[in-house]
Protein backbone atom coordinates (compact mmCIF):
# COMPACT_ATOMS: atom_id res chain seq x y z
CA UNK A 1 0.00 0.00 0.00
CA UNK A 2 1.32 3.45 -0.92
CA UNK A 3 1.77 5.46 2.28
CA UNK A 4 3.00 9.02 2.68
CA UNK A 5 4.00 10.37 6.09
CA UNK A 6 3.05 14.02 6.40
CA UNK A 7 3.92 15.73 9.68
CA UNK A 8 3.96 12.39 11.52
CA UNK A 9 0.51 11.48 10.18
CA UNK A 10 0.17 8.57 7.76
CA UNK A 11 -2.09 9.09 4.78
CA UNK A 12 -3.00 6.57 2.13
CA UNK A 13 -2.23 8.31 -1.16
CA UNK A 14 -4.69 6.05 -2.94
CA UNK A 15 -7.50 7.52 -0.83
CA UNK A 16 -6.65 11.21 -1.21
CA UNK A 17 -9.76 12.96 -2.60
CA UNK A 18 -9.60 14.73 -5.93
CA UNK A 19 -11.97 17.51 -4.93
CA UNK A 20 -12.56 19.23 -1.59
CA UNK A 21 -15.25 21.85 -1.02
CA UNK A 22 -14.91 24.31 1.86
CA UNK A 23 -17.27 26.71 3.59
CA UNK A 24 -14.85 29.23 5.09
CA UNK A 25 -16.84 30.20 8.16
CA UNK A 26 -15.89 32.09 11.31
CA UNK A 27 -13.85 35.11 10.20
CA UNK A 28 -16.06 37.55 12.11
CA UNK A 29 -16.12 35.46 15.28
CA UNK A 30 -12.35 35.03 15.12
CA UNK A 31 -11.93 38.81 14.99
CA UNK A 32 -14.48 39.43 17.75
CA UNK A 33 -12.63 37.08 20.11
CA UNK A 34 -9.60 39.36 19.64
CA UNK A 35 -11.57 42.61 19.99
CA UNK A 36 -10.91 43.41 16.36
CA UNK A 37 -13.32 44.52 13.59
CA UNK A 38 -14.78 41.82 11.33
CA UNK A 39 -12.67 43.01 8.41
CA UNK A 40 -9.55 41.97 10.33
CA UNK A 41 -10.91 38.43 10.39
CA UNK A 42 -11.49 38.51 6.64
CA UNK A 43 -7.86 39.50 6.06
CA UNK A 44 -6.72 36.58 8.18
CA UNK A 45 -9.12 34.36 6.26
CA UNK A 46 -7.19 35.14 3.06
CA UNK A 47 -4.01 33.84 4.74
CA UNK A 48 -5.85 30.65 5.75
CA UNK A 49 -6.91 30.15 2.12
CA UNK A 50 -3.32 30.54 0.96
CA UNK A 51 -2.18 27.95 3.53
CA UNK A 52 -4.94 25.59 2.40
CA UNK A 53 -3.99 25.96 -1.26
CA UNK A 54 -0.38 25.07 -0.47
CA UNK A 55 -1.50 22.09 1.64
CA UNK A 56 -3.79 20.82 -1.13
CA UNK A 57 -0.99 21.12 -3.66
CA UNK A 58 1.41 19.25 -1.33
CA UNK A 59 -1.11 16.44 -0.82
CA UNK A 60 -2.00 16.03 -4.48
CA UNK A 61 -5.57 17.33 -4.26
CA UNK A 62 -6.59 18.52 -7.72
CA UNK A 63 -9.67 20.69 -7.05
CA UNK A 64 -10.49 23.05 -4.19
CA UNK A 65 -13.85 24.88 -4.14
CA UNK A 66 -14.28 27.67 -1.60
CA UNK A 67 -17.43 29.60 -0.66
CA UNK A 68 -16.19 33.20 -0.74
CA UNK A 69 -19.42 35.25 -0.97
CA UNK A 70 -22.98 34.01 -1.22
CA UNK A 71 -25.99 35.54 -2.91
CA UNK A 72 -27.35 36.08 0.62
CA UNK A 73 -24.24 37.91 1.87
CA UNK A 74 -25.40 41.14 0.22
CA UNK A 75 -27.64 41.58 3.27
CA UNK A 76 -24.58 42.17 5.47
CA UNK A 77 -23.63 45.75 6.47
CA UNK A 78 -22.77 47.86 3.45
CA UNK A 79 -19.34 48.73 4.84
CA UNK A 80 -18.40 45.06 5.24
CA UNK A 81 -19.67 44.14 1.77
CA UNK A 82 -17.71 47.01 0.26
CA UNK A 83 -14.57 45.90 2.08
CA UNK A 84 -14.98 42.33 0.84
CA UNK A 85 -15.40 43.40 -2.77
CA UNK A 86 -12.29 45.58 -2.52
CA UNK A 87 -10.43 42.71 -0.86
CA UNK A 88 -11.35 40.27 -3.65
CA UNK A 89 -10.15 42.75 -6.24
CA UNK A 90 -6.86 43.58 -4.52
CA UNK A 91 -6.07 39.95 -3.68
CA UNK A 92 -6.68 38.88 -7.28
CA UNK A 93 -4.34 41.55 -8.58
CA UNK A 94 -1.71 40.76 -5.93
CA UNK A 95 -1.82 36.95 -6.00
CA UNK A 96 -2.50 35.98 -9.61
CA UNK A 97 1.16 35.80 -10.62
CA UNK A 98 1.97 33.57 -7.64
CA UNK A 99 -1.00 31.32 -8.42
CA UNK A 100 0.10 31.08 -12.03
CA UNK A 101 3.72 30.24 -11.18
CA UNK A 102 2.48 27.44 -8.90
CA UNK A 103 0.34 25.89 -11.60
CA UNK A 104 -3.00 26.91 -10.08
CA UNK A 105 -5.95 27.42 -12.42
CA UNK A 106 -8.49 29.82 -10.94
CA UNK A 107 -12.16 29.72 -11.89
CA UNK A 108 -14.95 31.89 -10.52
CA UNK A 109 -18.41 30.43 -10.07
CA UNK A 110 -21.64 32.27 -9.41
CA UNK A 111 -23.76 35.04 -10.85
CA UNK A 112 -20.79 37.15 -11.89
CA UNK A 113 -22.96 39.66 -13.76
CA UNK A 114 -24.04 40.90 -10.33
CA UNK A 115 -20.50 42.15 -9.60
CA UNK A 116 -19.04 45.53 -10.49
CA UNK A 117 -17.12 45.88 -13.74
CA UNK A 118 -13.76 46.46 -12.09
CA UNK A 119 -13.96 43.16 -10.23
CA UNK A 120 -15.25 41.32 -13.30
CA UNK A 121 -12.29 42.64 -15.29
CA UNK A 122 -9.87 41.31 -12.66
CA UNK A 123 -11.66 37.96 -12.72
CA UNK A 124 -11.41 37.75 -16.51
CA UNK A 125 -7.68 38.54 -16.42
CA UNK A 126 -6.99 35.97 -13.68
CA UNK A 127 -8.95 33.23 -15.45
CA UNK A 128 -7.28 33.95 -18.77
CA UNK A 129 -3.78 34.04 -17.27
CA UNK A 130 -4.16 30.72 -15.44
CA UNK A 131 -6.44 28.82 -17.84
CA UNK A 132 -3.78 26.35 -18.99
CA UNK A 133 -2.54 25.41 -15.51
CA UNK A 134 -3.22 21.89 -14.27
CA UNK A 135 -1.56 21.35 -10.88
CA UNK A 136 -4.67 22.42 -8.96
CA UNK A 137 -7.94 24.15 -9.84
CA UNK A 138 -9.26 26.71 -7.37
CA UNK A 139 -13.00 27.33 -7.74
CA UNK A 140 -13.97 30.57 -6.02
CA UNK A 141 -17.71 30.79 -5.38
CA UNK A 142 -18.48 34.51 -5.60
CA UNK A 143 -22.02 35.89 -5.56
CA UNK A 144 -22.89 32.21 -5.52
CA UNK A 145 -25.97 30.35 -4.37
CA UNK A 146 -26.75 26.75 -5.31
CA UNK A 147 -30.43 27.44 -5.99
CA UNK A 148 -29.44 30.32 -8.25
CA UNK A 149 -26.90 28.07 -9.99
CA UNK A 150 -29.50 25.37 -10.63
CA UNK A 151 -32.04 27.91 -11.89
CA UNK A 152 -29.48 29.40 -14.27
CA UNK A 153 -28.62 25.92 -15.51
CA UNK A 154 -32.32 25.14 -16.08
CA UNK A 155 -32.75 28.35 -18.04
CA UNK A 156 -29.78 27.44 -20.22
CA UNK A 157 -31.16 23.95 -20.84
CA UNK A 158 -34.55 25.38 -21.80
CA UNK A 159 -32.87 27.84 -24.15
CA UNK A 160 -30.92 25.05 -25.85
CA UNK A 161 -34.06 22.92 -26.20
CA UNK A 162 -35.96 25.81 -27.77
CA UNK A 163 -33.08 26.65 -30.13
CA UNK A 164 -32.75 23.03 -31.22
CA UNK A 165 -29.29 22.45 -29.73
CA UNK A 166 -30.93 19.73 -27.61
CA UNK A 167 -33.16 17.84 -30.02
CA UNK A 168 -34.29 15.05 -27.68
CA UNK A 169 -35.21 15.94 -24.11
CA UNK A 170 -34.92 12.28 -23.14
CA UNK A 171 -31.15 12.80 -23.49
CA UNK A 172 -31.15 15.23 -20.56
CA UNK A 173 -29.56 13.19 -17.79
CA UNK A 174 -27.34 13.84 -14.76
CA UNK A 175 -24.19 14.19 -16.86
CA UNK A 176 -25.73 16.58 -19.35
CA UNK A 177 -27.30 18.74 -16.65
CA UNK A 178 -24.00 18.83 -14.71
CA UNK A 179 -22.36 20.29 -17.82
CA UNK A 180 -24.58 23.37 -17.42
CA UNK A 181 -23.51 24.01 -13.81
CA UNK A 182 -20.79 26.45 -12.79
CA UNK A 183 -18.53 23.52 -11.87
CA UNK A 184 -18.77 21.85 -15.28
CA UNK A 185 -15.72 19.74 -15.94
CA UNK A 186 -14.92 19.18 -12.27
CA UNK A 187 -15.50 15.91 -10.44
CA UNK A 188 -18.04 16.15 -7.63
CA UNK A 189 -16.46 16.89 -4.24
CA UNK A 190 -15.69 13.79 -2.21
CA UNK A 191 -15.91 15.84 0.95
CA UNK A 192 -17.13 19.13 2.35
CA UNK A 193 -15.43 20.92 5.23
CA UNK A 194 -17.25 23.65 7.13
CA UNK A 195 -15.33 25.47 9.82
CA UNK A 196 -16.71 27.16 13.00
CA UNK A 197 -18.86 24.15 13.97
CA UNK A 198 -21.98 25.27 12.10
CA UNK A 199 -23.84 22.15 10.91
CA UNK A 200 -25.48 23.24 7.66
CA UNK A 201 -24.50 23.67 4.03
CA UNK A 202 -26.07 27.11 3.50
CA UNK A 203 -27.18 26.88 -0.15
CA UNK A 204 -23.78 25.60 -1.27
CA UNK A 205 -23.27 23.10 -4.12
CA UNK A 206 -26.63 21.41 -3.53
CA UNK A 207 -26.39 19.30 -6.69
CA UNK A 208 -22.69 18.48 -6.39
CA UNK A 209 -22.71 17.50 -2.70
CA UNK A 210 -25.32 14.77 -3.10
CA UNK A 211 -22.94 12.02 -1.99
CA UNK A 212 -20.13 14.03 -0.41
CA UNK A 213 -18.84 13.26 3.07
CA UNK A 214 -19.61 16.20 5.39
CA UNK A 215 -17.22 17.45 8.08
CA UNK A 216 -18.26 20.19 10.49
CA UNK A 217 -15.25 21.16 12.58
CA UNK A 218 -14.75 23.43 15.57
CA UNK A 219 -11.92 25.65 14.41
CA UNK A 220 -12.66 29.09 12.97
CA UNK A 221 -11.53 29.60 9.39
CA UNK A 222 -8.54 31.91 10.13
CA UNK A 223 -7.10 29.10 12.30
CA UNK A 224 -7.45 26.44 9.59
CA UNK A 225 -4.15 24.97 8.43
CA UNK A 226 -2.49 21.85 7.03
CA UNK A 227 -2.77 20.06 10.37
CA UNK A 228 -6.54 20.59 10.41
CA UNK A 229 -6.82 19.43 6.80
CA UNK A 230 -4.84 16.26 7.47
CA UNK A 231 -7.01 15.51 10.50
CA UNK A 232 -10.13 15.69 8.31
CA UNK A 233 -8.50 13.54 5.63
CA UNK A 234 -7.65 10.88 8.18
CA UNK A 235 -11.29 10.72 9.27
CA UNK A 236 -12.41 10.72 5.64
CA UNK A 237 -10.23 7.72 4.89
CA UNK A 238 -11.97 5.77 7.67
CA UNK A 239 -15.40 6.22 6.09
CA UNK A 240 -17.04 3.72 3.76
CA UNK A 241 -18.64 5.59 0.86
CA UNK A 242 -21.52 3.40 -0.34
CA UNK A 243 -23.42 5.76 -2.69
CA UNK A 244 -26.72 4.20 -1.67
CA UNK A 245 -25.46 0.64 -1.85
CA UNK A 246 -24.87 -1.95 0.87
CA UNK A 247 -21.99 -1.87 3.30
CA UNK A 248 -18.96 -3.59 1.80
Amino acid sequence: MDIQVVEDVSLNLEAIPQHIAVIMDGNGRWAKKRNQPRVFGHKQGVLALKRTLIACKDLGIKYLSVYAFSTENWSRPEKEVGFLMTLFKSMLKKEVNDLDSNGVKIKFCGDLQGLDKGLRDQIDKAEEKTKNNSVLQLNVMLNYGARNEILRACQSVVHDVQSGQIADISKIDDDLFSSYLDTAGCPEPELLIRTSNESRISNYLLWQLSYSELFFIDCLWPDFDKKQLISVLKDYQKRNRRFGGLHA
